[in-house]
């Protein structure tokens, strides 16, 4: 009998099992990774002891990376719930509760961001100055913690308190029972059980994707004067349906409401490029209407973030846990637009009401109205309410134990039975989730029934209505064009100075619509028309240089091959259904020629044609943003053997031509060839250069203003991740002694300052480089940088204390002033040419590490004893 199975369950996720061991190992466990199993047969229902539950794994081993080609790839919140519930590993009395716990497995810094995250997703904000940070007073904030704290059963968990873990770093490990696990590469792990050996590789190809567990089929949305697309009615285990979501269309603008996993080949099944969101209604931050939030961080402008600021805080820490980023960061790739609880806020003509809806996480119910000839048309967007018999039962007049009050009660019946022309409710059942006979009396005009992956019962089908996907209720039929109308705004923006009635010229010509998978404009061929792209997604493809991009709303095709008669030099293919305006490549020639655009196009072109093949400016960034980064694009040649350093702070490099050695010290990291970039670490995250580059051969680079770049999502997401992995991969694999390597040791479990924290080390380790080269302007501002961001984190430091009120807090105040000081003073003698009595590893060892262990652990143990991890 074999001793160890290995399955390939999906892209990037595998099933291994010990049998002899009692292990069932989830490999990878990206989003929706249940439903794979679900669909595998490796979940099954059963019974053990006459109790229902399920089968499924007992264990997760996580990426090493958080992210892969833009997608979560850590997303352990539905496993380790099918383990505990569903399973029953945490249900009392039940025959699969025997006392072992869930178990994580992984690098420790993926395994606590999921502790992490995990305690976020049970609870979201977890006491009352959260609450309070967040806009409530201290009334509403008691009232809220009562409420959570009788969805937790009285008391708010530690994440450590539910699951085990098993860290993988340098050396092989027993998981249990004689399994055993050693880490060979990033992402590369073999198991061992006696003789036996199985591998498993988690990467991902540099384009592939996380696959969909459930068909999605190519749908053609109609963008309408006010209506609902119903984008998603499962859950987070229907394994054939998106979970709950919708897109609501509002003069003929596209606005999502919730993110559930998949988003983005949601969106492209339903024609609709990222780029034409205008913004997403957020209800809260579990994962089945959460995952998706990195798609949407990955456009070519900060989408709108519509959110009470209890959702929005929820989120931010949820993110900034799974990304190991500061939660202020989340302002970076979203334009932030806080909504006020039980007021109608107004967007641009769509009015919108966010209503508190009891759960365990913080969480709005959304009306929608936009006033029309008869009064305002209204939707209702219900998702993660709670049972009414339910919160009967927690109704309690004294007010110092959990529950909630008659007054609490009765306002939630009256929001959750507001009658509105269409409502979608969820009816999951259970403690978190509705129930369909709660709105039998309900005098909407429209009910649907979403949130359950099993089928309606009789009686619910006597209440409410299903909704297929990609389905729509129109509440307010178009009477305008708004496709043209979209068109002559992108058209604008094209030629900002061309005359109006020259613009309405190229604006009068025909719409054509295409097929999901045909060839729009082959490779080789010459093209007639340009075609300006109004809806859906559009594939570039040169399978030559093994480029493959993709286009949407704004978007030109065959402009280059019209205005020269050449050639196109790629293939331009429909991923979805696509809209376009067809403008007769003549008339287009000939009104760049009469407004004297020509030269200008034709001096970027070249620029253009690089730019296009590469994976930071392939895909995502509009034509006139892109235009003026090429515009102020330079161009810089270094000569072979030339040592590149960090004299560019401020300027990202983007290798057109040659070969580059990235080194840390002495120890060689990778090869750059064209495409490749460095210098983003001062270009957009105001950190100092870590690296160091020797030229290969002739080498010549891009450079671009950093400036110019900040407020582009998706390069400032693709720098964020490929940062991350370099970073990873010298933490865990380098052999370098003078780096500094961020132990598990020095983390005080409190997850805002241990990130800070690891940004220092990672300021350090750039200055520490810095100084092997040799290089005083960069080391100045470096130091510069040190001492900025350590002001900074003392600040932050300071404030949460103050916030719990930690008794030590004048004190490690003082503590914090006197490292201020030596840090001041130690770049005083090295900048005026004296010889300091250490090196700076040192010091900076000496300095902040021997702070951490001895003094912030002590105000952390003082936080975590008030839930604050």
């Amino acid at each position: 009998m074999e001793k160890l199975h290995k399955i390939a369950v999906s892209q990037g996720i595998y099933w291994v099992e010990a049998p002899l061991a009692d292990l069932r190992i989830l490999c990878g466990c990206p989003a929706d990774s249940v439903k794979h199993l679900i669909k595998r047969g490796l979940i099954l229902q059963k019974e053990k002891q006459g109790v229902p539950c399920e089968s499924g794994p007992n264990a997760i081993l996580l990426s090493d990376t958080m992210l892969q080609n833009g997608d979560f790839a850590n997303l352990s919140e539905f496993p380790v719930l099918q383990m505990l519930y569903k399973q029953g590993m945490i249900l009392p009395g039940h025959p699969n509760n025997t006392g072992a716990k869930p178990l994580l497995i992984g690098l420790p810094q993926q395994v606590n961001a999921q502790l992490q995250y995990i305690y976020r997703g049970n609870y979201g904000l977890v006491s009352l100055e959260e609450l309070m940070q967040a806009g409530l007073s201290r009334e509403a904030a008691q009232e809220q913690m009562r409420l959570k704290l009788r969805f937790a059963f009285g008391r708010i968990r530690p994440s450590q308190e539910l699951l085990d873990t098993c860290l993988v770093e340098q050396t092989e490990v027993e998981i249990r029972n004689g399994l055993f696990i050693r880490r060979t590469a990033t992402n590369h792990y073999v198991f061992r059980f006696q003789e036996e050996e199985v591998a498993v590789d988690l990467n991902l190809s540099p384009r592939e994707q996380y696959e969909t567990p459930y068909p999605l089929v190519h749908q053609r949305l109609v963008r309408d004067y006010f209506s609902i697309i119903h984008s998603g009615e499962g859950d987070g285990w229907d394994v054939n349906r998106p979970a709950m979501s919708s897109i609501l269309v509002f003069q003929g603008r596209i606005f999502l409401v919730d993110a559930g996993p998949n988003l983005a080949q949601n969106l492209t099944a339903l024609g609709v490029g990222l780029d034409e969101v205008e913004g997403i209604f957020h209800t809260h931050a579990h994962d089945d209407h959460f995952a998706g939030i990195t798609t949407l961080m990955q456009a070519g402008h900060r989408i709108r973030y519509f959110a009470t600021p209890l959702v929005r805080a929820s989120t931010e820490k949820k993110i900034a846990a799974l990304l190991s980023m500061e939660e202020e960061r989340f302002r970076d790739f979203f334009d932030i637009c806080d909504l006020t609880f039980d007021v109608w806020n107004d967007i641009e003509g769509v009015e919108v009401k966010p209503i508190f809806s009891p759960h365990p996480v913080e969480t709005s119910i959304f009306l929608f109205r936009t006033l029309w000839a008869n009064g305002y048309k209204t939707y209702a967007h219900f998702a993660d309410i709670v049972p009414l018999d339910l919160l009967r039962g927690m109704i309690t007049a004294d007010t110092s134990v959990p529950g909630v009050s008659r007054e609490f009660y009765n306002r939630v019946e009256e929001a959750y039975l507001t009658p509105a022309d269409l409502k979608k409710i969820d009816i999951g059942g259970g403690l978190i989730h509705g129930q369909a006979k709660d709105f039998r009396q309900d005098a909407s005009g429209k009910i649907l029934l979403a949130h359950v992956a099993r089928p309606l019962t009789s009686e619910e089908k006597e209440i409410g209505s299903s909704a297929p996907y990609g389905t729509s209720d129109i509440l307010i039929v178009g009477k305008s064009d708004f496709t043209r109308r979209g068109a002559f705004e992108h058209l604008r923006i094209y030629f900002p100075d061309m005359p109006v009635h020259q613009v309405r010229i190229l604006l009068n010509n025909d719409l054509e619509e295409f097929n999901p998978g045909s060839i729009i404009l082959r490779e080789g061929t010459r093209a007639g028309n340009v075609l300006l792209i109004l809806g859906g997604v559009v594939e570039r493809i040169i399978s030559r240089d093994n480029v493959q991009s993709r286009l949407s709303a704004g978007a030109l095709i065959g402009e280059k091959s019209c205005l020269h008669h050449q050639i196109s030099p790629a293939t331009y293919r429909a991923a979805s259904y696509v809209q376009v305006l067809r403008i007769p490549g003549r008339l287009y020639l000939e009104l760049v020629r009469l407004n004297g655009l020509l030269p200008k196009i034709e001096a970027l072109w070249e620029k253009w044609s690089f730019f296009q093949t590469t994976t930071l400016f392939g895909e995502g960034v509009s034509y006139p943003v892109l235009s003026q980064i090429l515009d102020r694009a330079r161009v810089k040649r270094f000569r072979p053997g030339e040592r590149i350093t960090c004299q560019d702070l401020t300027s990202l490099n983007l290798v057109r031509s040659g070969r580059l050695r990235r080194l840390v010290g002495s120890e060689f990291l990778d090869m750059l060839e064209r495409g490749a970039y460095f210098g983003e670490e001062g270009a957009l995250f105001s950190l100092p250069c870590l690296f160091r580059l020797e030229v290969e051969e002739e080498t010549e680079v891009y450079q671009v203003d950093g400036e110019l770049l900040k407020d582009i999502p998706v390069i400032r997401w693709k720098l964020f991740e490929s940062y991350t992995r370099r970073t990873l991969q010298i933490v865990h694999a380098g052999n370098d002694r003078e780096v500094l390597r961020w132990r598990e040791e020095f983390s005080v479990h409190v997850l805002r300052m241990d990130t800070q924290h690891k940004t220092l080390v990672e300021i350090a380790n750039g200055i520490i480089e810095m100084q092997r080269a040799g290089e005083m302007p960069p080391l100045e501002r470096a130091f510069q940088a040190l001492m900025d961001y350590t002001r900074y984190h003392f600040a932050e430091e300071e404030a949460l204390m103050a916030l719990y009120g930690y008794p030590g807090l004048a004190v490690h105040r003082e503590h914090h002033r006197r490292l201020v000081e030596r840090v001041v003073g130690y770049w005083a003698v090295l900048k005026g040419g004296g010889v300091a009595k250490e090196d700076f590893r040192s010091f900076f060892t000496d300095w902040l590490v021997h702070h951490i262990l001895e003094e912030d652990r002590q105000y952390a143990a003082f936080l975590n004893n008030k839930c604050i991890y």
